[in-house]
């Protein structure tokens, strides 16, 4: 037996002996048995009092009190399954959706960078906003600089590129990021295997050694544990493998790819393959990080950094000539890797933090005419002896009770359903493997369910800590109704509850709107059967050894390609270009832009501005379905022996030559070109470098007198996507057997990539704006039905007092269209300051945009009022008899 018990046993027969010695006591002085135990119990006291006592003062009384409450809330829920199944479904969709949004949120935006002290950390981008171009990279001699002037710790340039791997049985490719020696002592991070590269090294050209990252060395090597001092051929050239980086390193960068490095070999930019003097103007780096000087703010470098580029300005006039606004800026590293991404995140948790909200005003108005129907119960318990504060601990019970129900049932739904969630999310998004059900995410869960259960719970608790006795023992009779007080919370509820979920449609529909013209927004390119597959010319540091060196070496490559792809089954045209020509479908930003000098212009060349480029075989244009609105394209005869010719865009033409006749105009797109290209036709306007803008600059030179190393061929016609990569591989590596072949994509699954972010976006915002559509319709129905109950004996006294049945009809739907009426304007008012917030993600579509604004609330406003029409016809239907008799 436990101690516990026993002590009270042993308490009890020390009270009855005691009364038994008292008794028998009283006995010998002549009272009879009966008289000496009263008069015995008398002297002693209430014994059960006593034991009361004993019994609090060897228990923990907060521990039986909840234990008494969670049982009785266990019944209760017990007895109504309905109530308890839809509560408990309703607090697991808020919670369910808010806790899966949290994950989202919890893996890019709430993590810090995986580096020490990453607030240190920022990406260093140069801006040239005289010319309107921006984050342009620097040049070697620039870099040299910021090393010198202390505001830094280190600076480390990087370079993303494409290298094919050689040497196995089959050529592949690798992303790799040419990084400066110090690249690694920024980051603070070391390998798990090796070294990396000596921070203070600053010989010219590349060295021959390179560290790995963990998903290479797995997946090329076998995780072979001698793999320090092997050797690997990228482009020709031969590396030696000095370390293997730890698994989940990635590089701190924006974009999928560029993370996701495969390769690291260091160089000093500077020396074979690249200039061995840069200049200062030549911007041969794409970007840099860097740590800042210990004790440094990101403010107070930025104005150290301000001083020192007006010191460089004014030393180096010729390089940084006034109308170009020269400038550097520092941004935190974090904003420069989720930056593109937060808004949208930041979104889609307001939104679902708005659904939580609504399923707790939900639950909320259940519990609330629960505990008015229960009004008689609570009085009766009250005049018994129980406290206010009883009262409400165990209402609060019973919420937070049904509030841990739905968490558990939503992560249970959560951890089944964990993989296919994943997929939902976009590809590109950043940390996309580092979504799971964590420690963390169920912390949210719980606190979460707390915070729902404290809520919802909340209202009813207050309304029966203030209950009436008198008036509860009394409004048990017939015709009784709800305290005012309590009709008033519950209207308010519904209220609050129409209105949240009008602002959560309004933003389900403007995206709505958005995510729709984005989707019929004339692309100006056909991309129906077309497949794009991709391949890499190598560039060896050793440039002499180069065997596409010049156009005349590359050019009989391509004819070759685009002869013997013409006749493989299927394939009625086919081009070839760089990647950058290839639609929306950009990934190396220094690749797709080219700086663009025009004759007679006076441009310095240093401060060109920059415009997206791409070099094409003539059968582009024909193959993609670009509309040629003046001059003409480009043919086979602009070779390398003819003079060089480009086609622009009609934005291109706009922007550069507003005023005049583009046709015949002169051009340079590079900084170390001798000679002028002629601009020779115009095509139309297309949306190749982003869905939501058709008007970028772009400008098309010829493939067969522009050399391009990342390459990409197009392929029109009923071709099977299944079996045409391998064809072509075979196809590419027959002219040489070095090159890679990968990416291969129908050109329609490109652009529907392109939305992936936005169809993400809708998705979930639309999935939360028809719970709460389903949300504020229960909501409604359930406090008209309420309220019909209430009234019914009303509802037959009028009837039988000769009302018409539509005019209860009028009475019970007036109402409802008070409550809807009432929701819509405050919601109205919270939707257009919401809206406002979202401009930056809407597209063809205003923030206040009337269509949508009206759209939304009549739809909401029907199905409200077809929630309401199910209780207020049954209120026409009430028997005026069988009402009377109601109790």
């Amino acid at each position: 037996m436990p101690r516990r018990i026993r002590s009270a046993d042993d308490f009890a027969a020390e009270v009855e002996s005691h009364l038994q010695l008292e008794i028998e006591r009283l006995q010998g002085e002549g009272l009879s048995p009966a008289a000496a135990r009263a008069a015995a119990h008398r002297a002693f006291g209430n014994v059960t009092a006593s034991r009361e006592r004993f019994y609090e003062a060897h228990r923990w009384l907060w521990w039986d009190r909840l234990s008494h409450d969670v049982g009785y809330a266990t019944r209760l829920l017990r007895k109504s399954p309905g109530f308890t199944f839809v509560a408990v479904f309703t607090i697991a969709i808020g919670i369910g959706a808010t806790t899966a949004i949290f994950g989202v949120v919890n893996a890019t935006l709430l993590h810090p960078l995986p580096y020490p002290h990453p607030d240190q950390l920022v990406n260093v981008e140069d801006d040239l906003p005289g010319v309107g171009s921006y984050d342009v990279g620097l040049s070697q001699p620039e870099w040299q600089d910021l090393e010198r002037s202390g505001i830094f710790e280190q600076i480390a340039p990087a370079w993303f590129d494409e290298q094919n791997l050689t040497g196995s049985t089959r050529p592949t490719r690798v992303r790799l990021s040419s990084v400066a020696p110090n690249y690694f002592a920024v980051l603070g991070v070391a390998p798990q295997l090796g070294r990396t590269f000596p921070p203070g090294d600053r010989s010219p050209s590349f060295t021959q050694e390179v560290v790995i990252s963990d998903g290479m060395w797995k997946r090329s090597f076998g995780g072979d544990s001698n793999i320090l001092g092997k050797s690997i051929r990228l482009d020709t050239d031969l590396y030696h493998i000095v370390g293997v980086m730890p698994p989940g390193f990635h590089s701190p960068a924006r974009t999928s790819d560029e993370r996701n490095v495969d390769v690291w070999p260091a160089t000093s930019f500077y020396g074979p393959p690249m200039s061995d003097h840069p200049a200062r103007s030549g911007r041969n780096i794409p970007g840099a990080i860097a740590r800042l000087a210990p004790g440094l703010t990101i403010a107070a470098a930025q104005s150290r950094l301000d001083a020192l580029v007006a010191t460089l300005r004014a030393q180096y006039p010729a390089d940084y000539p006034p109308h170009s606004a020269w400038r550097v800026r520092l941004v935190p590293l974090e904003d420069a890797v989720f930056g593109s991404v937060r808004r949208s995140i930041v979104l889609l948790f307001a939104a679902v933090g708005v659904v939580l909200l609504i399923a707790c005003v939900n639950i909320a108005n259940l519990l609330l005419a629960r505990a008015s129907a229960r009004s008689r119960e609570f009085a009766v318990r009250h005049a018994l002896g129980a406290g206010r504060d009883r009262l409400v601990r165990q209402l609060l019970t019973e919420s937070v009770l049904l509030s841990i129900l739905g968490g558990i049932a939503a992560v249970g739904i959560l951890i089944v359903s964990e993989r296919f969630l994943v997929r939902l999310v976009p590809d590109g998004l950043p940390r996309l493997n580092d979504i799971a059900i964590s420690w963390n995410v169920l912390l949210f869960a719980l606190i979460a369910t707390a915070i729902s259960g404290a809520m919802f719970g909340f209202v009813p608790a207050r309304q029966a800590g203030r209950i009436d006795l008198t008036m509860a023992l009394r409004s048990e009779g017939r015709g009784a109704t709800s305290a005012p007080e309590h009709t008033r919370m519950r209207r308010g509820l519904v209220i609050t509850e129409f209105a949240l979920s009008l602002i959560l449609m309004v933003a389900a529909g403007l995206l709505l709107r958005s995510f729709w013209d984005l989707l019929h927004a004339p692309l100006g390119f056909n991309p129906q059967g077309v497949l794009t597959v991709r391949t890499r010319l190598p560039y060896p540091n050793d440039v002499s050894i180069d065997k596409y060196r010049t156009i005349a070496q590359e050019a009989p490559f391509l004819r070759e390609v685009i002869r013997r792809s013409q006749g493989l089954p299927g394939v009625a045209e086919v081009a070839a270009g760089s990647s950058s020509a290839i639609p929306l479908d950009h990934p190396q930003r220094d690749a797709t832009v080219v700086p663009l000098l025009i004759e007679g212009r006076g441009t310095d060349v240093a401060q060109a501005p920059l415009v997206d480029g791409s070099v094409v075989t003539p059968e582009y244009f024909h193959v993609l379905g670009r509309v040629l609105v003046r001059g003409r394209l480009l043919t086979n005869f602009d070779n390398e022996t003819a003079p060089a010719v480009v086609v622009i865009n009609e934005a291109m033409a706009r922007a550069f030559w507003a005023n005049a006749d583009p046709i015949g105009q002169h051009v340079k797109l590079s900084r170390s070109a001798s000679s002028w290209t002629t601009v020779v036709g115009i095509v139309a306007d297309a949306r190749t470098a982003s869905l939501t803008n058709a008007s970028v600059p772009e400008i098309y030179a010829s493939a067969y007198q522009k050399p391009a190393k990342h390459l990409a061929i197009f392929l029109r016609g009923q071709l099977d996507a299944a079996t045409m990569p391998d064809q072509m591989r075979e196809q590419v590596q027959s002219i040489d057997a070095t090159l890679p072949v990968y990416g291969a994509q129908m050109l329609t699954d490109t652009v529907a990539a392109s939305l992936a972010a936005r169809r993400f976006s809708l998705e979930i915002v639309g999935s939360f704006a028809v719970s709460a559509l389903l949300l504020a319709g229960l909501g409604i129905y359930g406090v008209i039905s309420w309220m019909v109950n209430e009234r019914t004996r009303e509802i037959g006294i009028r009837l039988a007092l000769g009302a018409e049945r539509m005019q209860a009809l009028r009475l019970v739907l007036g109402q409802a269209f008070r409550l809807i009426a009432a929701g819509a304007a405050i919601g109205l008012g919270c939707a257009l300051v919401m809206s406002r917030l979202m401009a930056g993600v809407l597209y063809g579509v205003k923030p206040t945009d009337p269509v949508t604004f009206v759209g939304v609330t009549l739809v909401l406003v029907t199905v409200a009022l077809c929630a309401c029409s199910i209780p207020a016809h049954r209120a026409v239907r009430i028997d005026p008899l069988i009402a009377l008799r109601q109790d």
